[in-house]
């Protein structure tokens, strides 16, 4: 009935869900990624702890991710590494100007039925498609 792949999005996304559940139940913040790594640099200490557990987490759950199940993961990138850096700075600098991430507002603010982040998530959305047109485009059709 399901495919393995679908079961993995599935498992996915009920975890993503459940973690951002509890995180909210239990300390009351948003489960945006950007905004809690970011306060892992510039939040009181008291606020450090949790912040860097849940990023440890994410961290730990992407190793595991990878050792039991590498072919998620799909090959590894051949993009020259400065393509790369440069496409992570300009993924902070949309976070950053848009006021947070896909995880905050495409998961937590859409959940929480916030028009605000509903606008963010169509930008995030729309934006990586022209993006992603473009740099096919420009690449002849390849990335």
């Amino acid at each position: 009935f399901f495919s393995m792949a679908s079961l993995t999005g599935l498992l996915g996304g009920l975890l993503i869900g459940v973690s951002a559940s509890l995180l909210w139940i239990m300390n009351g913040r948003i489960a945006g990624i950007s905004g809690i790594t970011a306060g892992m640099f510039a939040a009181p200490l008291r606020e450090v702890s949790w912040r860097a557990a849940f990023v440890a987490g994410l961290v730990i759950a992407g190793a595991m991710g990878a050792l039991l199940q590498p072919a998620v993961f799909g090959a590894p990138s051949t993009l020259p590494v400065a393509r790369l850096l440069i496409a992570g700075l300009l993924v902070g600098t949309g976070t950053a100007l848009g006021s947070g991430c896909t995880s905050g507002h495409g998961v937590c603010g859409l959940a929480r039925f916030s028009t605000r982040s509903l606008a963010a998530t169509l930008t995030f959305i729309g934006v990586g498609m022209l993006i992603v047109a473009l740099m096919r485009a420009l690449d002849g059709g390849a990335l």
